[in-house]
């Protein structure tokens, strides 16, 4: 059974940080890109950031960039997501994805999926 299992999330004050880790099992994610997704109540769930199977590209939605980065340990099946000045806005539940075919930014796109980790910030 392939699993992604998401952790780090939870209750921060704005300007806050966090980091979220991401751990695969059931099979090796080291040739697949890697992302984070994230869907607020009511909301569709959006892109947040990408980072290619070696590490060398990334891509962030425009409201995260200079504050998340995204990074990854393919010897440990991770990926990581460190969140800096934290907004209310950012509050959501945050979703590690594995191995896209396609459009990095749409969710259809990914094959594998987290069960989600929760990160809210008050203001």
């Amino acid at each position: 059974q392939v699993l992604l299992v998401e952790s780090g999330g939870g209750l921060v004050q704005a300007g806050d940080s966090l980091r979220l880790s991401c751990v695969g099992s059931g099979r090796t994610f080291s040739s697949d890109p890697m992302g984070w997704f994230r869907q607020a109540p009511g909301k569709e769930r959006e892109f947040v950031a990408a980072i290619t199977w070696s590490g060398g590209s990334t891509f962030y939605r425009d409201s995260v960039k200079g504050r998340f980065t995204i990074s990854r340990d393919n010897a440990k099946n991770m990926a990581y997501l460190q969140m800096n000045s934290l907004k209310p806005e950012d509050t959501a539940v945050y979703y590690c994805a594995a191995d896209p075919d396609g459009d990095y930014y749409k969710d259809s796109a990914w094959e594998y999926w987290g069960q989600g980790t929760q990160v809210t910030v008050s203001s």
